[in-house]
This record gives structure tokens, sequence and C-alpha cells, in this order.
């Protein structure tokens, strides 16, 4: 684990605070994301302390604009010379007000965007550094919470509910993952997603008004190993329910499901710069 550099997206609460202070006492280097300096420089400072000798850089970026996703991308390819993990744990939960229908800046729902539009285009722009950095592992933080998309309504225009579009959103991460994971078969760079834990104790659990029912560190301990395990280092296109690999949604599984969802996606992200040729895409149709 030394020489590895591991990027967490939403590095600085919850979760994805857990995972970078596991990984630091590790060694390696973390690349660690946030959307408000004064949060992500404070968790950069809090590992720093911890006395591990990691070596902490910090990105900073509002993952609901496509736009800044990339722009951080470039700015990860231009300084890192390697990349062995990607973690995509940034997420907009239910919302405290879950009625109240929320836009990206590109105008896309924004649970859609966050959890779903976010990662995927994060993980295409750094597909050069991850696969020649191979063995390398991408690492999409799901949730055991999931609801079909419909394709008729994907921005849920409709009947909008916050927690509805987390749902859908995290089956659409967990859609994509799969499809990734079959694209990348054979290149060395591995994609699994997971449910790490039930209502951990986070912030966005309690706005939504929910009650925590566990601990911060039960969702580290199986994400890390999904990062770190050598058993797993060929093991891609799988979910799994904390430790255990499971399936998903059987929507997850439906290959024209599947094919229409990854379409979407391309034609939404493309739509967002001129479909991004410069950062290691192609056109998108």
């Amino acid at each position: 684990m030394n020489r590895r550099t591991t990027l967490i997206t939403g590095a600085t609460q919850g979760l994805g605070r857990g995972i970078a202070l596991d990984l630091a006492s590790r060694g390696g280097t973390l690349l660690l994301h946030g959307r408000d300096r004064t949060r992500l420089d404070a968790v950069a400072a809090e590992v720093r302390a911890s006395g591990s000798g990691a070596t902490v850089r910090t990105y900073l970026a509002d993952l609901s604009d496509l736009d800044q996703v990339h722009a951080m991308a470039a700015q990860i390819r231009a300084a890192e010379p390697r990349l062995d993990a990607l973690v995509n744990n940034a997420v907009a939960g239910g919302g405290s007000q879950p009625l109240r229908r929320e836009l990206s800046r590109q105008g896309h729902e924004l649970r859609f965007a966050v959890n779903h539009l976010a990662p995927y285009a994060l993980t295409r722009a750094l597909l050069p550094l991850l696969t020649a950095s191979a063995p390398a592992r991408v690492v999409n933080v799901a949730s055991i919470g999931q609801d079909a998309v419909d394709f008729d309504d994907v921005m849920l225009e409709q009947d909008y509910e916050g927690l509805r579009a987390y749902c859908r959103s995290k089956l659409a991460l967990i859609m994509a993952s799969f499809e990734l994971a079959a694209e990348l078969d054979g290149s060395g760079v591995t994609v699994n997603t997971l449910h790490p834990a039930h209502l951990m104790d986070t912030d966005g659990v309690r706005e939504y008004g929910l009650t925590p029912a566990t601990s911060i560190d039960e969702g580290v301990r199986p994400t890390v190993r999904l990062i770190t395990d050598p058993q797993l280092e060929t093991t891609t296109g799988r979910y799994f329910d904390q430790f255990t690999d499971t399936r998903a949604h059987e929507q997850a599984y439906d290959t024209v499901a599947r094919r229409r969802l990854m379409e979407l996606t391309r034609r939404l992200i493309g739509e967002a710069d001129g479909a991004y040729a410069g950062d290691g895409w192609g056109p998108v149709g």
C-alpha cells in the first residue's frame, strides 16, 4: 500500500472522512476532494496530524457542476503521476426538504447529477491515469436503497420526492458500474460498487429525518476492503452489501435498460461542454 495513490470524493465528512483516516494509517498518497475549502483544509490537516506519514493533496470542486468535475479531472491528470484507486463517495442524499426538486448547474435533477452523472464523468476522465497505473480500482459507493429508473421521467419531474430520487440515482450508479466493468475487463482496472452500511450516522441521514442505526466505522471497513484487499484485485463488476457479494435491483441486470441509461448518460455529459474531447473523451452521439 505504501506507494498507492487514492482519490476520495466527498472526503470532508462522514464516510469519506472515515475512509481517508483509515487509508492514511496504511501510508501512501491521499487525494481528498471536497466542495468547501474550509472543511477540505480541515480534514487534510486532520489526516496529516494523525501521524501516519501519508502524503495528502486536496482538490476542490462542486460535483453538481459537470464543468467543475472535468476541470478537477484535468487538474489531477496534470498533477498526479499515478492513480491506483478512485473512490466515488460524494453524495446528495434525500435532503432536508424532500419535496423540493433541485437542479444541477446543467439543469439535471440534482441527485441524478451528483450521484450518477458526476462519478461516471469523473471516472471516464481519469481512465487514462487509472489504466496507466494498473492494476487500479474504482469503488462506487452505492446504497441498498434502489429504485428502478423510469425512462419516461428520468429527472423525476412528476411526483418528486428526494429519497426516491436518491434511490434511483444509486441504482443508475450501479448499472453504470456494471457497464464500465464490462468495458474495462482485461485492462487492469476493476469497477465494483457497494452498500457500505445501513443508515450510518451521517449528516445526510439526519437531515432527511431518519435515525442513524450504525456507526460510520461499519461503512468504512467494507469500503476499504474493496480498495485494498489483494484477494479482490481481479474482482470486477460486482455489487456488495457490506462484505457480501450479492445481487442489486433486478433492473441492474436488464441489458436493454443499461444500454438506454448509458446512451442517456453519455448524451447528458457530452452536452455539458462539447463532449469534453480534450479530457480523454471521444465524441458522443
